[in-house]
Order: C-alpha cells, then structure tokens, then sequence
C-alpha cells in the first residue's frame, strides 16, 4: 500500500510533469539558479559554490556590436555543473526539448569547457516558443569575453542569491505563489506550471507572515531601499516584525574597511529614541557579499 501511495503521489504526476513546456520564466529561473539549491557536492557548506553568473549584456562579446534591446546571458566557467534542464533536457517539455537541440544546440555543452546560454524565441506553428540556446557554440561567445563584456556592473550572481533565500529560510514567513484568489491583484499573477520546469526546490513557502515575493521586484525595484530593510527593517518599516539580516554584509564594506557594527547600533537606538533626527547610514557592500547576491536574485529573477 505505501508503494502505491507513492506511485500515485510522485510517479504518475512526473509524466504531466515532463509533457510540459517550460515558459521563459523556467528556462530563466534553472539557467540561473544552476543545477541544484541546498547541499551538494560542489557546494557541501551551502554557501552558493558552483553557481552560474547572470549578465545583462548590451553589446555582442564577439562582434562588439549593440544589442537593443539587452539581453540576458547565463554564463557557467568551466567546471561549473550544468543546469537540470541541460542534464534532463526532457524536463524542458517536448517541443522546447526539440528547439533547444535543433536551433540551441544545447547538447553540445560541456561542463569541463563551461558554456554560456541565452534564451531565444521560435516560431511554431504560428506560436512563439521560448528555448534555451548554447551562445558558446551559436554566437562564439566565450566565457571570458562574456564576463569581461558585462563587468560586474552587469554581473548578478542570482544563484548564490537563491541559495542565500534558502539558507535563510526565508520561506517560513514568505511565499512565492499568489494563490488564484484576490491575491494577484495585490502580488502579481500566479506562475504556470511550466515555470517551475527544473528549479529545485521550488521554495513556494510554507506560511504568510509577510508580503508575497513572487513579483516584488516590480513593485519595488530601488536596491537602496533593499539595502536598508535587509540591514534594519525598521529603518523602512517602524513595525515590521522581520529579524536584522545585517551580518550578510559580511566583516567589510565595499572598501574593504570593517563594518562596526556595535557601533552602527547604537547610533540606530539613539535615532528610535528621537535623540538625532537621521539613522546611520548603511555601509555600502562588498562585491563578494551574500547581500550583494541575496538582492541580485530578488531585483533579477523576482519580476
């Protein structure tokens, strides 16, 4: 009886699971996030190791000319382990499978090499149809021409991001799944199903305590004002009852001069106390801080 409770539990849904397309919103989200969230053995301390880079890139890192629009590139350095989608292509759905081989030619990636992919359309039947494309094999675009193309300006490291969301369980007190109700007035409408083709784990949350983040960035797309309400949420909400995430920020600012953060305190508490009329400004992050990743994966991935 367990055996079959099990089959109709997770066996027989898989093969709904796989018959579906991914939309652009999946494709995005696994190219992004990488292979997997939570341990691993490329990341045995969890601390987002072997993970891609998102880059936004205006220019073609082999001809130089300009793209205009932007466009999104997911860039994996060598030994990097590919996305699930890559590994499973069946996860992608059948005709975005047979896209991403035929036009992407994604079967050509290797993780050894490293490889950078972008999302392309195509026309099917008089239907457009988001797939996954090997811009290393398709356009010549090299990993270090990438890089050196965005530089860090451009560079969002969205899946070291998601994984510091996991790790910190935000999930208990948010979600990420407007429910079919009145909720998608407020938060944006509900992801489809093929948005969840090879992310893992979906992270849907498991209570509201606190707004929704599924669409957050487009309700608020001010990194400043991230900044602030992960330091000291009082500092943007007098009430809000969300814990400090202030030592994300790590030992050093973006100078590399240590954060007092003593000090940083008890200039606050005076601030509460109505002693000074402004709050201390919040130190500025360094670029390998899992701040600076944490708010890469909500401004990039949560539209």
């Amino acid at each position: 009886m367990f055996g079959l409770s099990m089959s109709i539990t997770l066996f027989f849904p898989s093969f709904d699971f796989i018959s579906a397309e991914s939309t652009w919103v999946g494709l995005d989200k696994a190219l992004s996030n990488g292979r997997t969230m939570g341990w691993s053995f490329e990341d045995p301390l969890v601390r987002g190791d072997g993970k891609p880079l998102t880059v936004i890139l205006d220019k073609d890192p082999k001809t130089g000319e300009t793209i205009d629009p932007p466009v999104r590139a997911y860039v994996y350095k060598p030994g990097t382990p590919l996305a699930s989608p890559i590994n499973h292509p069946n996860n992608l759905g059948p005709t975005v499978k047979s896209l991403g081989f035929s036009k992407g030619k994604i079967d050509q990636a290797s993780k050894e090499a490293g490889a950078v992919f972008t999302i392309s359309y195509a026309d099917v039947n008089g239907e457009e149809w988001a797939y996954p494309e090997l811009a290393s094999v398709t356009r010549g675009w090299t990993v270090e021409a990438t890089l050196a193309t965005a530089g860090d300006e451009n560079t969002r490291y969205v899946g070291k991001g998601k994984q510091v969301y996991t790790t910190e369980q935000c999930w208990w007190c948010h979600t990420l799944l407007p429910e079919h109700t009145q909720d998608w007035q407020v938060f944006g409408w509900p992801p489809y199903q093929g948005d969840m083709n090879g992310e893992m784990p979906t992270a849907f949350g498991s209570d509201r305590k606190a707004p929704d983040l599924l669409h957050v960035a487009s309700r608020n797309s001010s990194r400043e004002w991230m900044m602030m309400h992960f330091f000291n949420p009082r500092l943007v909400q007098p009430n809000s009852i969300m814990p400090r995430f202030d030592y994300l920020w790590g030992k050093v600012d973006v100078n590399g001069n240590p954060i007092d953060y003593a000090k940083w305190r008890k200039e606050y508490e005076a601030y509460r106390k109505g002693e000074v009329a402004y709050p201390p400004e919040v130190p500025e992050y360094a670029r390998d801080s899992e701040i600076r990743a944490l708010i890469d994966w909500i401004l990039t991935s949560l539209k």
